[in-house]
């Protein structure tokens, strides 16, 4: 008797599994750009060719990637810029993606958060740490403040202590499931940084390490949801954290380079010296811990009248001394402290010294080199801490080199596209761009040598296959919304709000009754307005940001029909009020980056030095990007209506840029005379 072989399960199709998907969905309707978005996703894996998705607001595209990600060999990686839409995945759209789809696949898709060492506790340090008196909290030398008092500490003791409870009883260790939370230098006493981190087979709690348990559950997933800096680290470390995989979707996409920039930062500080000195001071030579405290005394000189902002040419002599200092001292205390063993008295702590030590080093090493390619400025801030910091003047060619290989990417948001062209962020992000110049008259010599070029150019292209598309929005923003630009104020000369500007706000405000999101390119421009809205709005709440938690002052926008919430740059992307309890977003003036943002302003010279314009290489798509983020706050969903209105002329009167900027944004009704808008404003506050 023959035996019966079951039939294989046939692969379903990616337009299938997304209708199951969308079913799922509570008013969940079939939208083109959605499904357009996964079919060209599942073309780019099949043909391993990276690709750039403009999509806008509404278009659902995170079940658009998911769903052909569940069609992709091993796991598919997922990063986010922000926690709430990391959120969003793993408590929200994974697990109903889950349920709609397992029938069809024959099982049940699995997933995975992986997030930071940092994010979770450390049972290595919580051993170490006594409630009582926390390690380093007395005399601790923290950003804020030179030193912890004792009530303080005491209070601190009382949050490890329950720390140390819950981590008993965790099954993650995780941070964000911590209910209530505590404080981040509570939470800095119990979690460990990678750098400081001994490894699994050194350390006496391997086995139930919390953070080595996440690596294994993303090594087994289907779809492992991260975040850029995690996935930033990954690739300067040599992609030895996220688990190998053959797709990587990156969301908010615009956010990558500067979070690449950031992870590839690094800073000194004084405090940061003495605590390395404190540190590694039982495992050396107190002349030896001594040349560390040195350093720290001598850097503080250097930044005490040091003005803020970025150096340029040799550095200054004493801040040269200082980092000669803490270079020599470092190498001194790495021979000193030596290897890390498992039979180490506490090598828990003798990790931290080293690792801390030697990125110190490394630090002053890299600012001695005082390379072309460093950015290095003096940074204050409100609270007198000052510091001396290093960055790189552009992180395109790392990603290049660590982003793309061995991996399909698939890079998506909805402000990709500036200008109307993919070009600008596909350099940002280390692909190249192949632009087509027409013939030029010149000797064969110069024409041999643009022959070169051209081929260069098309190799690394080929090396790089890369495509573009935009979906568009379900949106018609044309019928639901108005682009004002208020081309008959002056130009904006201050980074306060001008009387001109201020008056037409209010008139705008006014002809709605509220409901109005005003995003600021100043903090002092942001408190003026509303100073004059609460003088002249009377019935009109005024929320301002700083003036209570930003969760509570969206929430109370969001629930009063009668209020504005006003507020500077984190307001630009990250709120989102659908409905009639927004219908108004105002700017004040395009946000360029300010003269004083030391990378901006040095990469822009670079541009400028090399024979091109800085500020349309550099400051203008800055600006394209963020100007299209805070317009993006206003059209949420399909029944949303209002107006975007920009109190700044420039946007219709500037030919080199207003143009490019308009085309970067939304295709509302675009109009620069005010009475229609005044009108429109009337209407929907009589609806």
């Amino acid at each position: 008797m023959t035996a019966t072989v079951p039939a294989q399960r046939a692969r379903p199709h990616v337009s299938d599994l997304l209708a199951a998907a969308v079913g799922a969905v509570p008013g969940g309707a079939e939208r083109p750009g959605q499904q357009k978005m996964a079919e060209a996703i599942t073309t780019a894996v099949e043909r391993e060719e990276h690709l750039l998705v403009q999509a806008g607001t509404g278009t659902g595209k995170s079940l658009a990637y998911l769903v052909p990600s569940l069609l992709v060999e091993g796991p598919v990686v997922v990063s986010t810029a922000t926690l709430a839409l990391q959120s969003q995945l793993v408590d929200h759209d994974l697990p109903r993606l889950a349920d709609a789809v397992e029938r069809m696949l024959g099982r049940r898709p699995t997933f995975a958060v992986l997030k930071g060492r940092h994010h979770y506790v450390c049972l290595a340090r919580l051993e170490g740490t006594s409630a009582d008196e926390p390690a380093d909290a007395l005399f601790d030398v923290g950003e804020s403040r030179p030193t912890r008092w004792l009530g303080e500490a005491g209070r601190l003791g009382k949050q490890v202590e329950r720390l140390r409870d819950w981590a008993m009883e965790s099954e993650t260790g995780d941070r964000d499931e911590l209910d209530p939370g505590v404080d981040d230098s509570a939470w800095k006493l119990v979690s460990m940084p990678a750098r400081e981190c001994v490894g699994a087979q050194r350390c006496p709690y391997g086995a139930e390490c919390f953070a080595e348990a996440s690596r294994a559950r993303a090594r087994e997933a289907d779809i492992v949801v991260t975040n850029h800096s995690l996935l930033a680290v990954d690739m300067l470390t040599g992609r030895q954290i996220i688990p190998p995989h053959r797709l990587l979707v990156v969301d908010e996409a615009h956010e990558l380079a500067d979070r690449v920039s950031s992870a590839s930062q690094a800073e000194l500080t004084p405090e940061l010296l003495e605590r390395a000195a404190r540190r590694c001071r039982p495992y050396v030579d107190d002349e030896v811990a001594d040349r560390l405290m040195e350093a720290g005394d001598t850097l503080t000189v250097a930044l005490a009248d040091a003005p803020a902002g970025r150096l340029t040419g040799a550095l200054p002599t004493v801040l040269g001394e200082a980092l000669t200092l803490l270079d020599a001292g470092g190498r001194k205390a790495l021979d000193g402290v030596g290897e890390v063993k498992s039979d180490d008295h506490d090598p828990v702590r003798k990790q931290q010294a080293k690792a801390m030590v030697s990125d110190l080093t490394k630090i002053a090493q890299r600012m001695i080199a005082n390379a072309e390619h460093d950015v290095i400025w003096i940074e204050r801030d409100d609270r007198g801490r000052r510091a001396v910091v290093i960055a790189p003047l552009s992180v395109a060619g790392t990603l290049n080199i660590h982003l793309f290989h061995e991996r399909t990417v698939v890079a998506t948001s909805a402000t990709l596209a500036l200008g109307g062209q993919f070009d600008t962020v596909a350099r940002s992000l280390g692909l190249p761009v192949v632009v087509e110049k027409p013939a030029a008259a010149g000797t064969p010599a110069e024409a041999a040598r643009e022959a070169v070029i051209r081929a260069d150019a098309a190799r690394d292209t080929a090396d790089l296959a890369w495509s573009s598309l935009d979906v568009g929005s379900p949106f018609d923003y044309a019928k639901q919304g108005i682009l004002y630009v208020a081309a008959h104020l002056p130009r904006p000369q201050t980074s306060g709000l001008s009387e001109p500007a201020a008056n037409e706000m209010v008139e705008l405000v006014q002809a709605l009754g509220g409901r109005a999101l005003g995003l600021f390119s100043s903090r002092k421009a942001a408190e003026r307005a509303a100073e004059v809205l609460r003088a002249r709005t009377p019935g009109i709440t005024i929320l301002l940001q700083g003036e209570e938690a930003l969760p509570i002052l969206v929430r109370r926008f969001r629930e009063d029909r009668n209020s504005c919430l006003l507020g500077v740059m984190s307001l630009w992307q990250g709120v989102d009020v659908p409905g009639d309890a927004c219908q108004l977003v105002i700017i004040d003036r395009l946000p360029f980056p300010r003269p004083d943002e030391p990378l901006a302003a040095a990469r822009s010279a670079a541009v400028d030095s090399a024979g091109g314009s800085g500020f349309a290489a550099v400051s203008v798509p800055i600006a394209a990007v963020r100007l299209a983020q805070g317009v993006g706050r206003l059209i949420r969903s399909r029944t949303d209506k209002g107006v975007v209105a920009v109190l700044d002329s420039r946007l219709e009167t500037a030919r080199g840029y207003g143009a490019y900027l308009r085309a970067s944004l939304p295709p509302f009704w675009y109009t620069t005379k005010p009475e229609p808008v005044r009108g429109a404003l009337r209407r929907l506050s009589a609806s």
